[in-house]
């Protein structure tokens, strides 16, 4: 049984990357269960053991994908005591070096659109950018409100830098370190650290 249960396993490994590649190649449109079982010489019926439909294992390529984000996020637990702005800092970088790194997956859990019906779910790597922020911004009224709006602003920056370095990776980049670095620095400058320093000198009182 502990065998069967491996070979299963195995399997769905073997389905699901070889769907991501497709995907990824065509397009989500263009997919379809019997161009899959043809990629990876098996009958379409067999497919249907593993998903029930292409909008399941989509949804289980978009969940292996953040997965795989999460993972490399851990290293940010080592990091408890470092200062919330370099910290946040950091994760940012993880996020954008992760997309970087593994590009497939990266278009699968951001840049291509949820065919399934119903609201967006987040995932537990905003979770995380949420909780950095919040540990960076002061306390106050509406602060939960200020610290949607400023997660949301940040990871829109480091979402558009990561998703040109993947799509343009011929465009003339003088140095994408440097880029990223003032990406990352001006996102979280305008949207945590210039209202810490706000509240610092005293101007003003926070939003109601």
């Amino acid at each position: 049984m502990a065998r069967r249960q491996e070979q299963r396993e195995e399997s769905r490994d073997e389905i699901r990357e070889a769907a991501r590649a497709i995907i990824v190649r065509e397009g989500y449109r263009s997919f379809s269960m019997r161009k899959l079982a043809s990629e990876i010489g098996a009958s379409t019926g067999s497919t249907y053991l593993y998903f029930r439909n292409k909008e399941d294992l989509f949804r289980s390529l978009v969940d292996e994908s953040f997965s795989r984000l999460n993972e490399s996020l851990k290293v940010l637990a080592d990091e408890p005591r470092k200062d919330p702005i370099a910290r946040l800092k950091l994760g940012l970088s993880l996020y954008v070096d992760w997309g970087c790194r593994h590009p497939n997956d990266y278009q699968i859990a951001f840049l291509l659109p949820d065919p399934g019906p119903g609201p967006y779910k987040t995932h537990q790597a905003f979770d995380v950018l949420r909780a950095m922020v919040a540990a960076s911004l002061p306390a106050g009224r509406a602060r939960s409100e200020r610290v949607e709006i400023a997660s949301q602003a940040i990871w829109s920056a480091v979402h558009g830098i990561t998703s040109l370095l993947i799509q343009r990776p011929s465009f003339p980049w003088r140095s994408k370190a440097s880029v990223i670095g003032q990406v990352i620095d001006s996102a979280v400058d305008g949207a945590v650290a210039g209202s810490r320093a706000h509240r610092k000198k005293g101007h003003g009182r926070p939003n109601a």
